[in-house]
């Protein structure tokens, strides 16, 4: 783990000393627009963004350490959509950012975050698909809608997985979905937050979920789901064994929604540790290397769409 004391700004070290059965204790966790770059400020080891000092290290002593990614929006949302840094609402910039964090911080479990048309939802997304790409036939026996352009360059995902990937494959979040819900319920008045599962059927894809939705915040679920199943195998080196998606009320205040995501970070590490072997099991690899030893919706709106 890191030592939110000593570690220099910027993002952590290489990792070392990986396995087959290794993992991290490194959880990432990203944002999008307002509210949810903001309530990840504080996990943030960016000092430009977090002045008041990296709270991710070792978390709660928790022995996890918490990573967090995300975009600014000098001028506001309207002026400026796209936003500058990690992860902005371009999908070659969040491709981009996406294969260089995730080698950095190799995360055990992973929680992508992005705004939505809720006033204060916290609504977890069941799974993601692989949206259609213009010109892309439909052969698969349902509809898929096509990606949501962004704002400039390539409007639409080229990158490998997204392009490699089969037209409407689906993968399932491994978040301990109801376990978030009710633990956020019973730590927020319900006036401040509405925690929910969106509805989703696996046997019937048809039936109205719209898979987080075809703009960013689908497409970074996906990356996310994807990660987690490419490395989810017991003998997986840098193993993770979590990620999901939750769509933020866009009006929802950042206190409560630094709260909610607090909560929510606790119920994932209890999951994370019922999913990985406890002392004496399977390696974990240490984020310093041996000078430390080893350690053990409703969707997001675009500037584009009604109502934003």
């Amino acid at each position: 783990m890191f030592d939110p004391d000593t570690a220099p700004p910027g993002p952590p070290p290489a990792l070392v000393d990986a396995q087959r059965g290794s993992f991290t204790r490194n959880i990432l966790i990203t944002g999008y627009w307002p509210p949810t770059n903001e309530m990840l400020r504080s996990w943030s080891r960016n000092a430009s963004q977090n002045p008041s000092g990296w709270q991710g290290g070792n978390w709660e002593g928790r022995g996890y350490d918490i990573h967090s990614y995300f975009p600014e929006f000098p001028g506001g949302t309207g002026i400026n959509p796209k936003g500058n840094g990690d992860f902005e609402v371009d999908y070659q910039d969040t491709a981009a950012d996406w294969a260089r964090i995730v080698e950095e911080v190799r995360p055990v479990a992973i929680i992508t975050f992005s705004r939505a048309n809720t006033t204060a939802g916290w609504e977890l997304e069941p799974a993601a698909q692989r949206f259609r790409l213009p010109g892309e036939t439909q052969n698969i026996g349902r509809t898929v809608p096509t990606y949501t352009g962004d704002y400039q360059g390539n409007r639409y995902p080229s990158d490998v997985p997204i392009a490699a990937e089969p037209l409407g494959r689906v993968r399932e979040s491994t978040l301990p979905m109801q376990d978030i819900v009710s633990a956020v319920r019973a730590g927020i008045p319900a006036g401040q937050i509405d925690p929910f599962i969106a509805n989703y059927d696996p046997d019937n894809l048809a039936n109205g979920y719209d898979f987080g939705g075809g703009f960013l915040s689908g497409y970074i679920s996906y990356l996310g789901l994807w990660y987690q199943n490419e490395h989810s195998a017991p003998d997986s080196v840098f193993r993770t064994v979590a990620a999901g998606h939750i769509h933020v009320g866009r009006l929802m205040a950042t206190p409560i929604a630094e709260q909610a995501t607090a909560i929510t970070l606790r119920t994932l590490i209890d999951t994370v540790n019922s999913r990985i072997p406890g002392p004496g099991g399977l390696a974990v690899a240490s984020a310093l290397g041996a000078a430390l030893g080893t350690t053990r919706r409703r969707r997001e709106p675009a500037d584009h769409r009604p109502g934003d």
